[in-house]
């Protein structure tokens, strides 16, 4: 035992450096790419919250523990509200979630008018929506509003519908109009409208002043006021000027010009101060919608608050423990659990679920109940590989299933998809627009499918095992499907996922965001810092250049195999130049330092920064999904090098657990893996390697030493073996999980957070 407690104590000190980690002191906008309109912002102890308008989408409702890496827990409104609509611009608009009187609320407009529904916890499950009755001084409640919560627990909800009418209406304890009526329509008079729409209201409070902000319009900037009383007196209100920074000499080069609806500003626990808010990208990739970015609130001496502006630089991170939460991309799924990831959701009004987990577990069923048949979500960035497995027997050339990439409009998409051809032979057809190609199906009923992008081209593929891959057709540009579309399709941005057309059933076995197995194009990290793009004539395409030693760059859920997806990393290959003696890349998994590092690939001297050569490293063992820690490191000042893109080469299909005979490559010695996801939530997966027959060990010990649970206690063959943990029964804090097998023993800590 004082063996175990000196073990314990020792691992204790690294616990600090989960936090420590330079992947969490710094940050890069957008925090959520794709889009995230009109967001709001709450904080409830430790735990931060955003939601705002879904349009034709169902709303989610997003946690996070240090308000850059965010996961969905809940949809508030259901597709099912007979309300929900099917247009493009249905769904809710706005969307603030509070806490009041002991429950949760989140408040939201539809129609012009508003609706709220109510909560015991942020993960649901919620009421039916209730709406708001508007009082008949208020020439209507509109639907961009949000709700303010004063000192004294009177809790207000701002109104504002039409470019004249600004309101403050205060609320009873049953969520409806009771007490002040706070007329404001001062501030946007007709018929001059001085700050055009003044649209997305939101109010705080700080050291006695109510700080009452607004958006120019959507593609404007953030107007501030305050007062010292809340009052509908124009002559109390003091006229701020810019929310954001507007003098930042760095703004010019921004890609987010103009930051607006922003969420009111939250104060975090160490007394900084902090907004979410909107902003177009750039025009070539604003077909995506609204991107969501985060900036940190500065209060000057006169109590003017000054946000800053979104820089293309690293913005130092809110001092906040990540809680596990990978950086915010779609998510990839097996669907083997009981209920469907909240980040997918679904498009239009849908009495019916179109969806079903248990029809056939550990797939997910899709039926066409809605015009379209598909879970989706957002579609954001510029290089990702998307896989899924179906099994779909079409009669009939309008019976499609497979992958899609759409506009918010529901006009444009990109379709991979398995149907049959006019005389009923079964095809692969890969089409966007007037643009079709098709391959006969060679794989049969059951086939993978594959779309790869990079920036605005689209490839298409099919696949019998996943392994071995067709090509379908030519590779098809996308750019009219990213770009702005007419009618506001950047208010919803561009969706994806899988999906099914033509009144009959299909089964998917998986969905797959980011394949390890697929080039990763190196200019489209996620969050970097040191490092940039430039475009080179010899690739004819960017690359991630001006890396010095010390730089990083972070490439968001990768997959690298699981039961469904019987894969495995050989190795790492990296393509890139250097001029001078190069560098050394470390490959380190969720976290740099702190995470599991499983390669370290030296990249050298290839004669000239122009010529770009291939450079491997062998890769420990490695499964399911995480985000991937490029950090680079080298001797002196200089530029290391140049680095157009990586990929993981997998293993033989007879060295894969699950893909060949039992034991058909046996690990050369026993080994423990650092758990994943570590901080974790609920749940967590242990991996584990054996030379030999051996009986097993695997136990989980609270910082007492004292024994929290048994994952393994008997006789395993030799391979690779995974054991998940589900500690939704015991509380948060430190544990330690130690491998016993016949002699080995090896001890590693992992952190629950809830």
């Amino acid at each position: 035992m004082k063996q175990f407690v000196l073990a314990l104590a020792s691992l204790c000190l690294a616990v600090s450096a989960i936090a420590g980690s330079p992947s969490f002191s710094t940050y890069m906008n957008p925090i959520f790419p794709g889009d995230h309109p009109d967001p709001t912002l709450s904080r409830f102890g430790d735990d931060w919250y955003t939601t705002g308008s879904s349009f034709a989408t169902t709303p989610v409702i997003w946690h996070s523990k240090d308000l850059v890496r965010w996961e969905a827990v809940s949809q508030p409104v259901s597709n099912s509200w007979s309300m929900f609509g099917t247009g493009a611009s249905d769904g809710i608009w706005g969307g603030h979630l509070v806490f009041h009187g002991g429950k949760y609320w989140h408040f939201f407009g539809r129609s012009a008018r508003m609706f709220f529904v109510t909560a015991d916890s942020p993960a649901g499950p919620w009421t039916a929506p209730r709406e708001v009755t508007c009082p008949s001084s208020v020439p209507g409640l509109g639907m961009d509003n949000s709700i303010f919560i004063d000192d004294d627990d009177s809790w207000y909800l701002l109104v504002k519908n039409g470019q004249s009418n600004n309101w403050i209406v205060q609320l009873g304890d049953n969520g409806q109009p009771a007490g002040e009526i706070l007329n404001l329509c001062w501030i946007n008079p007709a018929p001059s409208y001085p700050y055009s729409w003044a649209e997305g209201p939101v109010m705080w409070k700080r050291d006695g002043w109510y700080y009452y902000s607004f958006a120019i319009h959507i593609y404007a900037t953030q107007r501030v006021m305050r007062s010292r009383t809340l009052t509908d007196d124009q002559s109390d209100w003091e006229f701020l000027g810019n929310l954001f920074n507007e003098n930042d000499p760095k703004k010019g080069a921004s890609l987010f010009q103009a930051p607006n609806h922003s969420s009111p500003a939250v104060m975090a626990q160490d007394s900084t101060w902090w907004v979410v808010s909107q902003a177009y990208g750039p025009s070539d990739w604003q077909g995506v919608g609204r991107q969501g970015l985060l900036s940190r609130v500065r209060y000057e001496a006169d109590g003017k608050p000054v946000a800053d502006f979104p820089i293309n630089e690293p913005a130092a991170a809110p001092a906040l423990p990540s809680g596990g939460i990978p950086w915010t991309v779609p998510r990839s799924d097996c669907f083997d659990s009981e209920t469907l990831y909240p980040g997918w959701r679904i498009v239009g009004y849908s009495p019916t679920s179109p969806w079903s987990l248990t029809a056939r577990p550990g797939w997910i069923r899709l039926t066409q109940q809605n015009r379209h048949g598909m879970i989706l979500q957002n579609d954001a960035e510029r290089n990702y590989s998307l896989i899924t497995r179906v099994d779909f027997e079409p009669e009939n050339l309008d019976q499609e299933a497979g992958l899609r990439i759409m506009t918010g409009l529901q006009t444009v998409s990109a379709r991979l998809f398995s149907t049959v051809d006019g005389g009923g032979a079964p095809v692969i057809c890969f089409a966007f627009g007037g643009t079709r190609h098709e391959a006969d199906n060679t794989a049969g009923r059951v086939v993978w499918l594959k779309i790869v992008r990079v920036n605005h081209t689209l490839t298409g593929y099919f696949s019998a095992d996943g392994r071995d891959w067709t090509q379908v057709g030519e590779p098809v540009g996308v750019s009219t499907m990213d770009v702005q579309q007419p009618d506001y399709n950047a208010f919803t941005g561009n969706y994806q996922g899988p999906y099914v057309i033509g009144r009959r059933a299909a089964d998917f076995d998986l969905y797959i965001y980011r394949d390890a197995y697929t080039p990763v194009q190196a200019e489209c990290p996620a969050n970097w810092s040191g490092v940039s793009k430039a475009y080179t004539s010899v690739t004819r395409g960017y690359v991630l250049d001006n890396i010095h030693d010390g730089d990083w760059a972070l490439y968001a859920g990768v997959e690298f195999g699981n039961s469904d997806y019987p894969l495995a990393p050989d190795s790492i290959r990296i393509t890139a130049s250097s001029a001078g003696s190069g560098g050394t890349v470390e490959v380190w998994l969720d976290s740099i330092d702190t995470g599991e590092k499983i390669a370290e690939c030296r990249v050298g001297a290839t004669g000239s920064i122009k010529t770009f050569q291939v450079f491997s490293a062998a890769v420990s063992h490695v499964s399911g999904t995480h985000d991937v820690y490029l950090k680079f490191t080298g001797e002196g000042t200089a530029k290391l090098f140049q680095f157009r893109e990586f990929v993981f080469t997998p293993k033989p299909a007879n060295a894969v657990p699950g893909a060949g005979p039992a034991g058909s490559e046996r690990p050369e010695r026993f080994g423990l893996s650092q758990n994943f996801p570590n901080p974790f939530n609920a749940a967590t997966t242990i991996a584990f390697r054996l030379p030999s027959k051996a009986d097993v060990s695997l136990k989980i010990f609270d910082l007492a030493g004292r024994e929290a649970a048994i994952l393994v206690e008997d006789s395993r063959p030799a391979g690779e073996h995974e054991a998940i943990w589900d500690a939704s029964a015991v509380s948060s804090g430190v544990y330690f999980y130690r491998l016993k097998a016949d002699g080995f023993s090896d001890m590693k800590k992992l952190v629950l957070v809830k």
